[in-house]
């Protein structure tokens, strides 16, 4: 089981980014998928998640209304489109498989002026 996320960098306040977690070596398309965050010195929290065939979705209050999540089972590829980005949104962003006790690297965010 392999996560590699990309698509994170440094990015003034209000701006946007879209992360991208490319996985394999499991049956992607049967899996809820999450995208995690760690601030520094903070435990990791649950940023959203998207069941399997993507007809259900939660997000955290902190993100809900700024953050989308999706997936591409076609391509075992789930992604995070961050829009209107704040400092407190500076974090290693990671994704996880439902199940799965495996984590990828991560993608660092930074949020700064």
């Amino acid at each position: 089981v392999q996560f590699v996320e990309s698509g994170g960098g440094l990015v003034q306040p209000g701006g946007s980014l879209r992360l991208s977690c490319a996985a394999s070596g499991f049956g992607f398309s049967s899996y809820a998928m999450s995208w995690y965050r760690q601030a520094p010195g903070k435990e990791r929290e649950l940023v959203a998640r998207i069941t399997s065939g993507g007809g259900s979705i939660y997000y955290a209050v902190s993100v809900r209304g700024r953050f989308t999540i999706s997936r591409d089972n076609a391509k075992n590829t789930v992604y995070l489109q961050m829009t209107s980005l704040k400092s407190e949104d500076t974090a290693v962003y990671y994704c996880k498989a439902d199940g799965r006790q495996s984590w990828g690297q991560g993608t660092q965010v930074t949020v700064s002026s």
